[in-house]
């Protein structure tokens, strides 16, 4: 790393590094906050920007706080501990804003006040990495170390759900102790309501001995293993068998959904009760109306919206999934306005859109890479009257957008962020447009 002279921080960017400008290069700075002045080393350099690590902060910020995890700094699961919390959700704010401008070329007409949660002990999905280390002679079990492969040590984690955070090094002891220690790189969390399921990726079966080390540590954490030897298809009960199964409550719509281990669900349970009575309230759904719900997952939408008396149609990329759904809409007496169908919206054209009829509303809740066949494949005769989009990425939301307002005539009413994941630069928000 080469150290270099102070610089002035103008601002965050999408990763929560600071912004700064040097010899006509742009500076991204792990650890600085805007309004600083650092010294900084670098550790890439391109033609035109470096990427660096902060060395000293020669002037802090009056929203820097004293990082809450001892870990900080080294594992790479947070970013932003260093920053007060409210202001991490100003920065998102500011980040959505900007890619929805600068991107997209389109600004809200309402700017959403924020949504906020709990700030720690929030996580309840995960995917732990596990790694014996000959040198340190024990295993390790947690997030990777930033810009690293490394697994970092970790005693506890202040984001994870408390209870599995405090099961961290116990967990790294009881793997320490198994024939397959070396055949056994992660471990996936999924906390529910009723019970707490951690799925061991087991590339060799575990012995008669590692067995009983596995029930001896279930029974005494009051938790539930799961085994996975290849792929997602292949994850199966281990212990206890008797267990409760997955699942998490919509308590204001009276709706329980139940999940396998595998299957996506939102890492932060309590946001999510949040995010969706959010967007009930901007959809509002109403007896009488035909609704789409793109990218449906497991239904988390699209039972709250039937529950409003909508006739609603959930559509999801992957067989399974939809399974699921139709599952939980009979589980929760939903079925009958209910149809859920697997297709891939990742391959949507304007005649495949077409043959699912017109729609008054839609909910899009994409991944990262965002509904743009989608979006594209909307014409005239079809085009819903109001869409509530769900995003985890503010670029893709600002090209999606770009596109509802400038080729379908869409207005974007409104849009705001929701701190799904406090702590770290992920920005989760919601936008509303409307057909002029």
């Amino acid at each position: 790393m080469q150290t270099n002279n102070r610089v002035l921080v103008e601002s965050l960017d999408q990763e929560g590094r600071g912004v700064a400008h040097a010899d006509g290069k742009v500076i991204f700075i792990e650890g600085a906050l805007a309004g600083e002045t650092v010294s900084y080393s670098t550790y890439r350099k391109k033609p035109s920007f470096e990427l660096a690590q902060v060395t000293q902060i020669l002037k802090s910020s009056p929203m820097r706080v004293q990082p809450r995890c001892k870990h900080f700094g080294v594992c790479g699961g947070c970013s932003m501990q260093h920053l007060d919390a409210s202001a991490q959700v100003s920065v998102k704010q500011r980040i959505l804003e900007d890619s929805l401008w600068h991107i997209g070329k389109v600004m809200a007409e309402t700017i959403l006040a924020p949504i906020y949660g709990q700030i720690w002990g929030y996580r309840e999905r995960a995917r732990l990495s596990v790694k014996h280390v000959i040198k340190k002679g024990r295993t390790l079990v947690g997030f990777h170390e930033k810009r690293s492969s490394y697994v970092a040590d970790m005693q506890c984690c202040e984001i994870l759900a408390p209870k599995i955070a405090r099961l961290l090094p116990l967990m790294a002891e009881l793997i320490d102790g198994l024939s397959i220690r070396e055949r056994l790189p992660q471990i996936e969390v999924a906390v529910g309501e009723h019970v707490d399921v951690l799925v061991l990726r087991v590339m060799d079966p575990p012995s008669v001995e590692d067995q009983a080390l596995l029930r001896a540590f279930a029974d005494k954490h009051e938790i539930q293993f799961w085994l996975q030897s290849k792929g997602p298809e292949t994850i199966v009960p281990f212990y206890p068998l008797d267990a409760p199964a997955l699942s998490y409550s919509l308590p204001e719509f009276g709706i329980t959904m139940p999940f396998a281990p595998g299957e996506f669900t939102q890492v932060n349970s309590a946001l999510n009760r949040v995010m969706i009575s959010r967007a009930m309230r901007l959809l509002a759904p109403q007896a009488g109306e035909r609704i789409a719900d793109f990218f449906c997952g497991l239904g988390n939408f699209t039972l709250p919206i039937a529950r409003q008396g909508a006739e609603v149609m959930g559509i999801e990329g992957g067989a399974a999934l939809v399974n699921r759904a139709i599952q939980s809409a009979s589980y929760n007496g939903l079925s009958a306005n209910t149809v859920f169908k697997a297709m891939n919206l990742f391959a949507m054209d304007e005649a495949s859109l077409a043959q699912l009829g017109r729609f008054d509303k839609w909910l899009v809740d994409p991944p990262r890479d965002g509904a743009i066949e989608l979006v594209r494949a909307i014409s005239p005769g079809i085009a819903p009257e109001r869409i509530v989009y769900v995003s985890c990425n503010p670029a893709t939301l600002a090209r999606d957008a770009q596109i509802l307002v400038e080729v379908h005539g869409y207005n974007l009413k409104a849009a705001g962020v929701m701190n799904m994941f406090p702590h770290t630069s992920h920005v989760e928000s919601i936008a509303v447009f409307e057909l002029k």
